[in-house]
């Protein structure tokens, strides 16, 4: 909830959002009002968004553009499908969640996406790009078949349009006759020049009935008459396409109109309205800006698109970092350009995350080498093979949650031809304030199934350097999964040091137990090793294993317990438990990791303890385990 002095105040400071409780007050309100609601809107989405942190840029772009389909389409039975979620902020504010900002991405408060289970305004759920067309073609189809008079509304932004998946689906829904509309939010001008009063006007003109109606009407007779039916095509995509990009569009078989300015609430709610009016397949393209109305946003959308908390007056953003420590993304980051700098056949790819992934300095320093795909995670990694295909040394650094989007071409066109592709798997485990659509939970199970790969894990800043050398020389596809976390700053960079493949590192003996553990959770597990007097192993590799060493400590302990920040169906864990099984040799292992749940949103170390990992519930489980495994009689001495 906000806090007392802002509800006490919510009517005094914001008169017109005050009186909304839900889109239906927002119809109640006269058009002409809409304008003040939109500043309102604004100056509360930043004010909010100060405190908890968020997706700024994009909601502060999207106010009106909410405002109007809300207003005009009788929501939630007509459907509004948002493309990823970053812009939904508004959304969430005009359909009943505005008192509950406050707690936004924050554990057992609002999502930062839209989300089923949240409200019955969102009517599917999104943290992925690109989804919005194909949600709402089905949900048009649906209505179709089930005799419903609806509306569907998806609503994409121009990054999402770079992935093949809103082309699969707008070359589908363009070649069947479904009611629905998609709105192309441009706030990157990276599809369009200028929106010019000549465009406005032949909008105004190509949404409304009578151009609709003779456009129809003409089909029908041209058609008849083959020569001519092809010069009027062509003379109307050679006018159209002179001043609007809208070609390709048509030709996939959408009525398109724009572009337009999207923050004149006037022009959109004329041209929403004619489009209403239409039926089949149409597109709405407006251009808006990013962190519209707030200058420090607008200046740096980037740096605005996901912000901590921060000062409203002055932009400055609040520093969460601590002396001496270091984000493994950092780690990344300087050991990429370094290693670039040492050998020009190293070659950087991203599917759009250049900030989020670490490559910002690599992209200035060694610019030839850089490659932003775009929101095409198939699309970077295909590319990377053909890379390494031709002698390149390719690195991809991608999310865990977004390397799921990629599977087939990883088995397929770089695991199958053994290609040299190294993968830096950022985001791996837990994610925190985004919740279950970022999570990286999954690409242990999903990736150590296939051969001829190696995968690993750092427990610190040291491992980090010499596991990413160990990936980049190892000639064959090698990944290394590493949290959103900091370490202490590494002692040592070098960028040549490296380690024997699938090999361990044993750092304490203890009695009777042997602590296993796969990654960063080793931070939490060796002061627990030191107190409950545990053999404590830094696995550093999932593929392959250390087997000498399990055989080892199999040998020499009563109990094995692994701990993993990863999924344990599947997980590190399982592989552990796999090659005992195969070796006959029978041991009590524990398995400890994340459980057969989606996470909640949180911040890491409360998703951790949801997930039993935190420091006090690790020791207890331990306890327990090895307690469990005592014959009837014991006494421990």
């Amino acid at each position: 909830m906000l806090d007392s002095y802002t509800l006490n105040n919510l009517s005094e400071t914001f008169p017109l959002l005050a009186q909304i409780d839900s889109p239906a007050d927002l119809r109640d309100l006269d058009a002409e009002q809409l304008p003040a609601l939109a500043n309102e809107l604004r100056d509360f989405l930043l004010q909010s968004l100060a405190k908890t942190g968020g997706h700024l840029a994009s909601g502060l772009g999207s106010v009106e553009i909410t405002i109007a389909l809300h207003y005009l389409f009788n929501t939630p039975h007509d459907r509004l499908i948002w493309d990823v979620g970053h812009q939904c902020y508004p959304h969430k504010i005009l359909t009943g969640r505005r008192d509950q900002m406050s707690g936004l991405r924050q554990k057992g408060g609002l999502s930062g996406f839209p989300k089923i289970t949240e409200s019955e305004y969102d009517h599917f759920g999104a943290g992925h790009s690109s989804t919005s067309i194909s949600a709402a073609l089905g949900m048009a189809i649906a209505a179709k078949s089930q005799g419903i008079e609806r509306k569907t509304v998806a609503i994409i932004g121009d990054g999402g349009m770079t992935a093949g998946m809103a082309y699969e689906a707008l070359n589908h829904g363009g070649a069947i006759d479904n009611d629905l509309l998609v709105i192309l939010n441009d706030n990157e001008m990276s599809i369009s020049p200028n929106v010019g009063a000549m465009s406005k006007y032949l909008s105004s003109i190509w949404s409304g009935k009578i151009y609709s109606s003779l456009r129809s009407g003409s089909k029908k007779v041209l058609k008849r008459i083959p020569s001519a039916w092809e010069l009027a095509k062509r003379a109307e995509e050679h006018v159209k396409g002179m001043v609007t990009p809208g070609t390709l569009f048509e030709e996939l078989g959408f009525s398109y109109c724009g572009h337009i300015d999207g923050h004149n609430l006037n022009d959109l709610l004329s041209l929403i309205h004619n489009l209403q009016q239409l039926s089949g397949p149409r597109m709405l393209h407006i251009v808006t800006r990013k962190g519209k109305g707030y200058p420090p946003a607008e200046e740096d959308a980037c740096k605005f698109h996901g912000v901590g908390p921060f000062d409203p007056e002055t932009g400055i953003v609040k520093s969460s970092s601590k002396a001496g420590m270091q984000s493994y993304t950092g780690i990344f980051s300087d050991w990429l350009v370094a290693k670039g700098q040492q050998d020009l056949k190293l070659h950087a790819v991203t599917p759009a995350m250049r900030e989020g992934s670490g490559l910002v300095d690599f992209s200035q320093q060694i610019p030839q080498r850089y490659h932003d795909v775009g929101i095409a995670e198939q699309h970077a990694l295909t590319l990377a093979a053909g890379m390494a295909r031709e002698g390149l040394k390719p690195v991809v650094a991608i999310y865990s949650t977004f390397m799921q989007r990629a599977y087939d071409q990883f088995i397929h066109d770089v695991a199958i031809q053994n290609l040299d592709v190294t993968f830096a798997i950022d985001r791996a485990g837990i994610v925190g304030a985004d919740g279950a659509t970022h999570t990286g939970s999954f690409d242990t199970a999903y990736c150590r199934c296939i051969p001829g790969i190696i995968m690993m894990a750092p427990a610190n800043g040291e491992d980090m350097y010499e596991l990413l050398n160990t990936a980049y020389h190892y000639p064959g596809p090698a990944l290394v999964r590493y949290p959103r976390d900091s370490v202490p700053q590494p002692d040592k960079i070098n960028v040549n040091d490296r380690i024997e493949i699938g090999k361990a590192l044993q750092v304490r003996q203890g009695k009777r137990t042997a602590l296993l553990v796969f990654g960063s959770l080793f931070s939490i597990a060796q002061p627990i090793a030191e107190e409950l007097d545990l053999s404590l192993v830094n696995m550093r590799f999932i593929k392959p294993l250390d087997e000498a060493l399990i055989n080892d400590l199999a040998e020499k302990h009563e109990h094995l317990i692994t701990l993993e920040d990863s999924s344990i169906i599947g997980g590190a864990g399982s592989a552990v438990l796999e090659y005992l099984n195969q070796q006959g040799l029978s041991i009590p292992l524990l398995r400890l990791g994340l459980t057969d749940v989606f996470p909640s949103q949180g911040s890491r170390e409360q998703v951790l303890e949801e997930y039993g990992l935190d420091a006090e519930s690790l020791k207890q489980s331990i306890i327990a385990f090895t307690k469990a495994q005592e014959p009837v009689g014991f006494r421990e001495s």
